[in-house]
């Protein structure tokens, strides 16, 4: 994979071992050597030895045909979920608003121009696309990541929207500048973003900010609904004043999280 400048301390083989585990995209489970070489840029002696330690530390599998990944990656993930502390934190208020609303919530965090789940508790509906913990979609296409976005200054935005995304979704809705700056501002002037079936068809959601003890928008925590069960003057009426109480009593107890020396023994 092309790179920028790096600095002294760059590990390559580190960079390219990471290279390889993105190269297994949505809806490619199983690639083969030289799939796996193309998408992550190295030669084939290169991604065989790198997929054969993944393989040996049982983050890979062989699989007929060439290579998988194994549930073992997600403790990647997790492990930054269970560092950030934000699971604990937050699990009581996002039990509480599903209850109440009947419908998922999650919370997602900016990553490029992609957002990123990091917390969830679902309904058992069904919906165009899964979501689970790790799982990424286009920023701008969704209310989480409008929120996100909206609080970033402008040429931030910039930056961030012109890398491309890593999620393999296509959104439906595809905004000039015009129309994504305003979009933005609108969400900046509410405290609030919705979007009506601009990922994919059938979904809708309203999110909402979370903050730190300083005011910074860390993450993003929305409501999910079916756009057949549930209209965008339900999502903005009703669920949205509980949205915004949730996200309130969220922030509010990360900052007192914060706020507090925490100190690990050995055991």
């Amino acid at each position: 994979m092309a790179r920028g400048e790096t600095g002294p301390d760059f590990i390559e083989a580190l960079a390219r071992g990471l290279d390889v585990i993105r190269a297994f995209q949505p809806g490619r489970p199983v690639m083969s050597l030289t799939e796996v070489a193309t998408a992550a840029g190295l030669a084939r002696p290169t991604a065989r030895r790198i997929l054969l330690t993944l393989q040996e530390l049982g983050y890979a599998r062989p699989e007929p045909g060439g290579f998988a990944l194994t549930p073992r990656v997600l403790e990647l993930g997790v492990s930054y979920v269970r560092s950030m502390s934000l699971w604990e934190v937050a699990r009581p208020h996002l039990e509480e608003l599903v209850a109440r609303t009947r419908e998922s919530s999650s919370i997602a965090q900016l990553d490029g121009s992609d957002i990123v789940y990091v917390a969830r508790v679902s309904v058992p509906k069904i919906v165009a696309l899964s979501v689970q913990i790790g799982t990424r979609f286009p920023a701008l296409q969704t209310s989480l990541g409008k929120v996100l976005l909206a609080a970033l200054p402008p040429a931030e935005v910039e930056r961030v929207l012109a890398e491309p995304s890593r999620s393999g979704i296509e959104p439906r809705w595809r905004p000039d500048a015009k129309e994504r700056e305003a979009a933005l501002r609108a969400v900046r002037a509410k405290g609030w973003a919705v979007t009506d079936q601009q990922l994919a068809l059938g979904i809708r959601s309203v999110a909402a900010p979370l903050r730190d003890g300083l005011g910074n928008v860390i993450a993003a925590v929305n409501v999910n609904a079916h756009a057949a069960e549930t209209s965008v003057e339900k999502l903005t009426e009703e669920h949205l004043p509980l949205l915004l109480k949730t996200a309130g009593a969220i922030s509010a107890d990360w900052a007192a999280y914060e706020a507090v020396p925490h100190v690990t023994t050995a055991g």
